[in-house]
């Protein structure tokens, strides 16, 4: 891996750790659940190729510290937040976006609220469920999760979030790249909520190892404050419909039937727009790296 060049952006309420790699057109990637920047490490390198590529930790994650570590959080400052690093880095031209999970749903709300700014963006599975027809249901998910992590702790709310984004009818062993939504995207090294050690794995480099150490801490974070607010959150879909030329929705080519995939589905059908499908499901960036970014940069340059 190249090592990038490290900044850090005064924003309104935190500070964002972000990292810059290669030349040319801007790329931003917006991570989601609490993989940070490190989650596009598999890919960043072979982008900055063509591209100067921008990853960041959303604030409140890892290295991009609150002022005030319970403030409540909204997809609009968030999309404010990402907004703020283009017109620093980018600022007379506009820039190609990729957002996955709830970076997704960041990058929906970018492209609908400053599309000035943003040239192409590729929102891989954002979870925008109020978008479905059954959005009720998912709303009692979130209710049950929220209760769970205030009487149980973090550990069985996370077992019940992953169990609520597993395909319906899907055994354990389908439930595993729903199980990982709670760290979307983080490394493929880290281990998935529900089988969260006390202690590190033995053996980890130490790189990893401070990859794995940061999405625990993160975890209540992502699963308390990220999750009830983002999946609560309803994007401007008449918006985003007028701007459909410059949006491609994607999902993961294993995830059919899963949450994650089924609002990327929706409103692809809605705007009259293909899905685009990448290698793996929803974590694919971390489980197929090598094809997860040459299908992305397919998308970019077409």
């Amino acid at each position: 891996m190249t090592s990038p060049t490290i900044g850090h952006l005064r924003v309104d309420g935190a500070t964002l750790h972000y990292e810059v790699r290669g030349e040319g057109p801007l790329l931003l990637l917006i991570p989601g659940g609490t993989g940070g920047a490190a989650s596009f490490d598999g890919v960043a390198d072979d982008l900055a190729t063509g591209y100067t590529v921008v990853s960041y930790d959303p604030r409140g994650l890892s290295r991009s510290p609150l002022d005030d570590p319970e403030a409540e959080q909204r997809v609009a400052q968030h999309a404010d937040d990402a907004f703020r690093l283009l017109e620093l880095l980018s600022p007379d031209a506009p820039a190609r976006v990729v957002g996955c999970s709830s970076g997704a749903i960041v990058a929906l709300h970018l492209l609908a609220t400053h599309p000035e700014r943003v040239g192409r963006v590729v929102a891989h599975e954002p979870p925008v469920v109020e978008v479905l027809p059954d959005a009720a249901e998912h709303r009692t998910l979130l209710a049950r999760v929220r209760d769970t992590f205030q009487r149980e702790g973090l550990m069985p709310a996370a077992a019940v979030f992953a169990a609520g984004l597993r395909r319906p009818g899907a055994g354990p062993a389908d439930a595993d790249t729903a199980a990982a939504d709670a760290p979307a995207d983080a490394p493929v090294d880290a281990p998935k909520p529900a089988e969260l050690p006390p202690e590190l794995p033995p053996g980890l480099p130490p790189e990893a190892a401070a990859r794995v150490e940061r999405t625990m801490a993160d975890m209540p974070y992502f699963l308390g404050r990220i999750v009830p607010s983002f999946m609560a959150y309803t994007p401007d879909v008449g918006r985003l419909e007028a701007l459909s030329d410059r949006l491609v929705l994607a999902a993961g080519a294993d995830s059919a039937g899963e949450l994650p995939y089924r609002p990327a589905a929706f409103l692809a059908e809605r705007f009259g727009t293909p899905l685009v499908h990448f290698p793996g499901g929803h974590t694919g960036l971390s489980t197929h790296p090598a094809g997860f970014g040459q299908r992305l940069r397919e998308v970019l340059d077409a």
